[in-house]
């Protein structure tokens, strides 16, 4: 385990090179010229060559690159061009925000998922699978946004059970007053696609050799469903999780938009409008890391989930 933990953090360099001349590529030979947009309309070429020679920009491109990647290296990113905050101190600064929307999201939508499809697979073909299929299919078909004007609309403003708008500097007044509505919203969006995804996985399982030879054995089908099926099912979910976390850190771009969260997402978004370069190459290496060690944390449940699986 530690010689393919060891080997696979070594993969993850070359990826890590690959990510950081592309980006560097794309920042420095196809994006704007950061000292115009810094200096303004009204800016003289003096003042933009002043900016272009305090950021580094005046130097040969194989020096600004040294420079990425030592900042990447040293998570020394600068200062952000907008707010002239640190980058490294904003990220630390909205991480919590962000961990505290999409943490409660992931378990409770795994949490829900998987035994509703379990269900659901369980009672194939009867008029409560026929339904919900019906259900989740309408539901993949509204727009997210549809779900946010409709749900601020009706549980805050209508009911007045949440706010729609806010945040605070405790996290238990975060969890209890201002993480609920996008929770459910977000909850609900992904409820749909996983229940049809996870019901296809047990389904392929439910007709496998081994569940008829369990039932024969006189076993219980809470223990055929949950010793068997479901671990078995496991092994794809996993990748499907795997798969959808780094998107789930994208969407939570637009959640804390709509509910003015400051989080990660929206200084983003933030930075992209005012063309904050610090801030966008940060979070873009940070996004490509962040999703390789999923991918290993991904690989490495595999194996704990089915000891059968070898890790070469």
């Amino acid at each position: 385990m530690l010689a393919y933990l060891i080997r696979r953090l070594w993969q993850m360099v070359p990826t890590l090179l690959g990510v950081v001349l592309l980006v560097f590529a794309l920042f420095k030979f196809f994006g704007s010229d950061p000292a115009v947009i810094l200096g303004g309309q009204n800016a003289t070429q003096a003042q933009i060559a002043a900016i272009r020679q305090e950021l580094g920009l005046d130097q040969p491109w194989w020096i600004q690159l040294w420079i990425f990647v030592k900042q990447i290296a040293t998570f020394d990113w600068g200062k952000s061009w907008a707010t002239n905050e640190p980058v490294a101190h904003l990220f630390a600064s909205r991480l919590p925000a962000t961990l505290t929307v999409m943490v409660p999201i992931l378990i409770l939508d795994s949490l829900l998922a998987i035994p509703v499809a379990l269900g659901v697979a369980y009672v194939r073909g009867s008029l409560t699978d026929r339904v919900i299929m019906v259900v989740t299919t309408v539901a993949l078909s509204i727009s997210f946004l549809v779900y946010v004007i409709v749900g601020q609309y009706v549980f805050g403003f209508e009911l007045g059970w949440f706010p729609v708008q806010g945040w605070s500097d405790s996290t238990w007044t975060n969890l209890v007053q201002y993480v609920p509505l996008p929770l459910l919203l977000v909850v609900a969006v992904g409820l749909a696609p996983q229940t049809r995804l996870y019901r296809t996985f047990f389904l392929d399982e439910l007709g496998q050799d081994y569940v008829r030879t369990a039932r024969a054995k006189g076993l219980g089908e809470g223990s055929v469903l949950f010793k068997h099926v479901l671990r078995n099912a496991m092994i794809p979910i996993l990748t499907n999780v795997g798969l959808a976390l780094p998107g789930i850190f994208v969407g939570s771009f637009l959640i804390e938009v709509f509910f003015s969260i400051p989080g990660l997402g929206r200084e983003v978004l933030l930075a992209v409008n005012r063309s904050d370069y610090p801030v966008i190459q940060a979070a873009t290496v940070y996004l490509a890391v962040l999703t390789m060690l999923i991918n290993l944390a991904t690989d490495l449940l595999y194996k704990l989930v089915d000891p059968r699986v070898v890790l070469k």
